[in-house]
């Protein structure tokens, strides 16, 4: 995601949100901003264990080496 920016630039930009924010107001903007990608990734997360779910549900319709015969 950041793989493009570089040291000098990414110290550019930590400095315009201090002065966007300033201090103060940076831990709380931090914590927001974590509970934010917190509600995302397990908004996202349920598809992927519906998925899981469903196919570990599934009753198994092959039959067994010895009944193949």
């Amino acid at each position: 995601m950041f793989g493009n920016l570089s040291g000098p630039t990414m110290i550019v930009i930590l400095f315009i949100v201090l002065l966007l924010f300033g201090a103060p107001k940076l831990p709380g903007l931090a914590k927001s901003l974590g509970q934010s990608m917190r509600i995302l990734k397990k908004e996202v997360r349920p598809d992927e264990d519906a998925k899981a779910d469903v196919s570990a549900e599934a009753p198994d319709t092959e039959k067994p080496d010895s009944e193949k015969k």
